[in-house]
This record gives structure tokens, sequence and C-alpha cells, in this order.
């Protein structure tokens, strides 16, 4: 009947409705993931640390830093549509330290302390 043909298109509007809705959602979901990248560097000291930890913070797109000294990496948990690997790189390499193959800004590195410069003693 006419009646059931209707409530049959208005089902099939409805379906169609929901998901023309809930697209937008999920492709703002894709622009908003969260990658990970470990960085090799030239940290030493606890200073190194903490001055890599806090910069960091206020480049785009980061959304979490940690810095291992042991094993002289950093952890950078960051917006894919914001940064990408080289930029976290450059920006490692602008506070004064080696970020995996991009040496530390020259001028950068002359301006930390002798405890944080790559041939400083451990301490």
């Amino acid at each position: 009947t006419i009646k059931t043909e209707i409530m049959k298109t208005i089902r099939i509007l409805s379906i169609i409705a929901v998901v023309l809705i809930s697209l937008p959602g999920i492709a703002q979901d894709k622009k908003k993931e969260t990658k990970e990248i470990t960085i090799k560097s030239s940290v030493v000291c606890d200073m190194c640390k903490e001055r890599v930890e806090h910069d960091m913070a206020f480049e785009k797109g980061v959304k979490a830093v940690s810095v291992d000294l042991k094993t002289k990496e950093i952890t950078v948990t960051y917006r894919a549509d914001k940064t990408d690997p080289d930029k976290l790189r450059e920006a490692v390499s602008k506070i004064g330290y080696d970020a995996d193959d991009v040496e530390a800004d020259p001028k950068a590195y002359e301006k930390l302390p002798a405890c944080c410069k790559k041939d400083a003693p451990p301490h």
C-alpha cells in the first residue's frame, strides 16, 4: 500500500540523515589524531630534561613530552594535523640539542649551560 511505501521511504531517509549528520564528526576525529615519535637526542642532565620538556610543550600541536636521560630519547605525543616529525626535530634543534640526524642549532647550543653540552662529564 501507499502508507507502507511512505513508511519505508521515511525510514530510509532517516537512516541517510543520521549518516550525513555523523560524517563531519568522524572527519573531525580523524583530524585530531595523535601520534607519537621518539627522537634520539644529546640531552645529558636534569636541566636538559626540564628545558626540553618545557620548551617543547609550547610547540604547535604538541600534546605531551617526556625525556628519558638514560636512553637520551625524547618522546613527543602530537597532533598530526598540526605538526610533523621534521618540525619536531627542528624544534629540538632550536632548543640546542641534537634530534636524530638534525644537528643542534649552533647559536642555541652555545647558549646552553656548560653542564648541558654534549662533551659534559656525566653528573
